[in-house]
């Protein structure tokens, strides 16, 4: 029995949550997970986990030994990553993950200058809209917007942006412009859902004074650039995320409706995990992204004003 490797097993099994999780993560079959936790509770002589059909719970003996666990396989790692010279100059890979739109828009710029700055560092950037799993997808950083829920990750915030509602000028003179979030029952909207069923309420304000207002939706879509394009279109109104319409609100082919009744602006946080000391390659992308990013959304703030 490889040792190190049964402790990496039993580990990620424990912090994904089951075995089969734990096997995507590994990219191992779950009948391996399995019987590598069973070589190692015989090999210790101690069950470490009790498993029913919903979950999976810490023995006494398991607890003790998860600790002792991460404490070697970190020194390891440690180890690997100096004699691999992580910790004397930044060079490797590193696997980021950001929203679609907004990566496209503002990571990935700033990742073209960062790697024109780090010559020896390569990144693997995945843009996608649902929310992918550090340990599934192996990723060292990530972009996110909304609120977080509580986590082992380490999150910094570097700037917020706003949900908007907008529509063509030539929709608005048509139907007319909405002056209150109760005249959307008069309008024709576009609906932007990613994987549920489209929305038939949107909410305005926050808090106690928050108000949740019935829309027709003509059009649902699951991507905001369709939503973009059909709102230019004069399918309707859309809500969407400031930077996603930045470009026609700019040049005029969307105009931005019901501002003052805007609910709080989005939180955009730059995360990672909290694996210490960091490698020096994430070390130079968060020092690097950080500053950059808190200066775009900035001026993409002001812009949208």
């Amino acid at each position: 029995m490889n040792r190190l490797e049964a402790m990496s097993v039993f580990t990620a099994v424990v912090e994904a949550g089951s075995l089969s999780a734990a096997g995507r993560r590994l990219h191992m079959p779950l009948a391996t997970v399995s019987r590598k936790l069973s070589e190692l509770e015989k090999h210790i002589g101690a069950r470490l986990l009790t498993r029913s059909t919903r979950k999976l719970d810490l023995t006494d003996s398991g607890q003790a030994y998860l600790a002792a666990c991460r404490h070697i396989l970190e020194q390891v790692g440690e180890a690997e990553r100096a004699a691999a010279g992580e910790y004397q100059a930044p060079r490797g890979e590193l696997i980021v993950a950001a929203p679609l739109v907004f990566g496209r828009l503002h990571v990935l710029p700033l990742i073209s200058e960062f790697l024109c700055a780090y010559p020896e560092v390569n990144v693997r950037l995945m843009l996608s809209d649902r929310v992918v799993s550090f340990w599934d997808e192996h990723v060292d950083a990530a972009v996110r917007i909304g609120a977080l829920p509580d986590s082992t990750l380490v999150a910094t915030r570097v700037g917020s942006v706003r949900s908007v509602v907008c529509a063509s000028p030539a929709y608005l003179r048509t139907r007319g412009t909405p002056r209150r979030p109760s005249d959307l029952t008069r309008h024709s909207c576009i609906s932007f859902t990613l994987f549920s069923a489209p929305q038939d309420h949107w909410v305005f304000g926050g808090g106690k004074a928050a108000i949740s207002v019935p829309v027709q939706s003509r059009l649902s879509v699951n991507t905001a650039e369709a939503a973009v394009d059909a709102a230019i279109a004069g399918v309707g109104l859309a809500r969407l995320l400031s930077y996603q319409v930045q470009a026609p609100v700019l040049d005029k082919s969307l105009t931005v409706v019901l501002r003052k009744f805007e609910a709080a602006p989005l939180p955009v946080h730059l995360i990672h995990g909290q694996q210490k000391p960091l490698p020096l390659k994430l070390r130079a992308f968060l020092d690097f992204m950080r500053p950059h990013l808190i200066t775009r959304l900035e001026a993409l703030n002001k812009l949208s004003a």
